[in-house]
């Protein structure tokens, strides 16, 4: 097995052995402080704007339902094989070269929303200085702490974790606190939204849409689970604080303040403790965006170019990168490029869980290697099914506005990848009869 002492590695290229596996509380407060952010209270917030309480919850159940299934089902592949999102891709479905296509659109996609978040991040810290740092400094700063963060690897970000998501939970609590003191909570279920009504569809589809990304690079960190038992926990857990828990309670500060703009209301209410909120939470969210745009990049060389770069190295690289494009503040322009790059994301989840879970095309060899510790000696080529399947997802998640887009993808690409895979077996036994 290849040597990981070099600082940041972290098995970036290989499978996660059973002795560098962490513990539940490790990778599950990553997953929370992945999904407990400020981005989930504007979005908890936007649905109490325009829906009533059970209203929202239904349509927040119903969204977190879809990303646990997708999250649990991809995490379980990821702590099984010990193998992160594009290096799994390599035997779900999309070989060797399309593993680097997906690697490259979460890579891209991750380091986009780094630099996103770094600006955010940034402008709490000029806020909480009153102007005394300006804001190409703050960004400069903030880039860089947490790309050195990143650099140490899956330890040090649990260690983060474990630190800013209490802290995060505290200030928000105190927060809750401030704008909902007074109020009756069995007013707050009966009242009516302030703004204009929402659908249970279109509340789903924010929801889900919201993470689907985040549910997609589950493997990125389940891969040192020690066991599925412990996946099921970490996605719960996450899904019920995270996605049910502060959704909820930003549903019920929407509808006691009569705005959507509950962020805001919270920062002037808690004063310095609401930029502690902000910071905390672009301190975390920017941890995994990064981690997990090194693991693409990694893949990517070595599929494409048999180069074996240190993972520590590459984040260093793509951080610097991140950060440049937080400081020069082009990143504005940049956001609709990574929505439309977030189209392709979810029907990789649906190919991968039909491959792995149903066809089970390479679990032979899977099997076989890792009972080794390695990786499979062969991949195959990127096959049509999954050229089609993966093509018609994303076009369905873009033109099908019914429903939630991004499950359509998901669903599509899926059904798409089954069929046409056992017609390219039925066709290659055919040929084989008629050699025969």
């Amino acid at each position: 097995m290849a040597n990981h002492s070099t600082i940041g590695d972290d098995y970036s290229l290989t499978r996660v052995p059973q002795e560098a596996r962490r513990s539940l509380w490790s990778i599950t407060i990553i997953r929370v402080g992945a999904l407990a952010t400020i981005s989930q209270f504007i979005l908890g917030a936007s649905l109490g704007y325009g829906m009533t309480f059970w209203q929202a919850f239904w349509a927040t159940f119903l969204g977190s339902v879809i990303l646990q299934v997708v999250g649990f089902l991809l995490g379980y592949a990821g702590a099984k094989e010990g193998l992160s999102t594009s290096l799994l891709a390599r035997w779900t479905g999309f070989g060797r070269h399309g593993s680097s296509i997906i690697g490259a659109v979460i890579a891209i996609s991750c380091i986009g929303w780094f630099g996103v978040q770094n600006s955010v991040f940034a402008e709490g810290i000029v806020q909480s200085t009153n102007g005394a740092i300006s804001l190409p400094l703050a960004a400069t700063l903030t880039g860089i702490g947490v790309t050195i963060l990143v650099i140490f690897g899956f330890k040090l970000l649990s260690i983060t974790a474990s630190i800013t998501v209490p802290l995060f939970l505290i200030a928000v609590s105190i927060g809750i606190y401030q704008t909902l003191k007074g109020q009756s909570f069995s007013d707050l279920l009966a009242t009516q939204p302030a703004g204009e009504p929402l659908s249970i569809g279109v509340a789903a589809t924010m929801v889900a849409g919201g993470f689907i990304i985040g549910a997609v690079i589950t493997p990125d960190f389940s891969r040192f689970a020690k066991s599925g038992k412990d996946v099921f926990w970490m996605t719960t857990i996450g899904l019920l604080v995270g996605e049910l828990g502060i959704n909820m309670i930003a549903v019920l500060m929407a509808l006691a303040a009569r705005t959507s703009d509950v962020a805001n209301i919270m920062m002037t209410t808690v004063g310095w403790l609401g930029v502690l909120v902000v910071v905390l939470s672009t301190v975390k969210i920017n941890n995994l965006n990064l981690y997990s745009s090194s693991l693409g990049f990694t893949n990517i060389f070595d599929s494409l170019f048999r180069i074996q770069l240190n993972r520590g190295m590459v984040t260093l690289l793509i951080g610097i990168i991140g950060t440049l494009l937080s400081v020069l503040g082009i990143l504005e322009r940049f956001t609709d490029f990574l929505v439309l790059l977030g189209i392709l994301v979810p029907p990789v989840a649906g190919i991968m869980v039909i491959d792995y879970f149903i066809l089970k095309t390479h679990r032979k060899i899977l099997d076989e290697s890792r009972q080794k510790g390695q990786l499979p000696a062969n991949t195959e080529k990127l096959g049509w099914p999954t050229i089609l399947a993966w093509g018609c997802g994303g076009l369905a998640g873009y033109f099908i506005t019914i429903g939630i887009p991004s499950i359509n993808s998901l669903v599509i690409s899926a059904v798409i990848y089954y069929v046409a895979k056992k017609m390219e077996r039925l066709y290659k036994t055919d040929i084989h009869a008629d050699v025969a």
